[in-house]
């Protein structure tokens, strides 16, 4: 599959920077903080990342299973198909 690659203008870059500017500005508007610098950053341990990366790479892999099953479901189907096609046509 191809993917349609958009060109970056020097437009296209000004608009995308006033997009992150007005952002910036409300984050600090949500705050009641007048300067950005004043803001106070969300931190989190890096256990509780973790914790949720291993969630993350648990459900992946119960996914890659859960695909599995319906791929071999699937070609059970295909199979089932095929047959019925052929019995079909030996019958027409």
């Amino acid at each position: 599959m191809s993917r349609k690659v958009k060109r970056l203008t020097s437009s296209g870059l000004k608009k995308m920077i006033l997009e992150e500017a007005a952002k910036l500005r409300l984050e600090t508007l949500e705050q009641g903080k007048e300067d950005s610098e004043k803001v106070d950053a969300v931190e989190t341990d890096a256990d509780k990342l973790a914790g949720s990366l291993e969630k993350d790479i648990d459900y992946i892999k119960v996914l890659k299973i859960q695909e599995q099953k319906l791929l071999n479901r699937v070609k059970k189907i295909r199979e089932a198909k095929s047959v019925l096609r052929k019995r079909i046509a030996k019958n027409i």
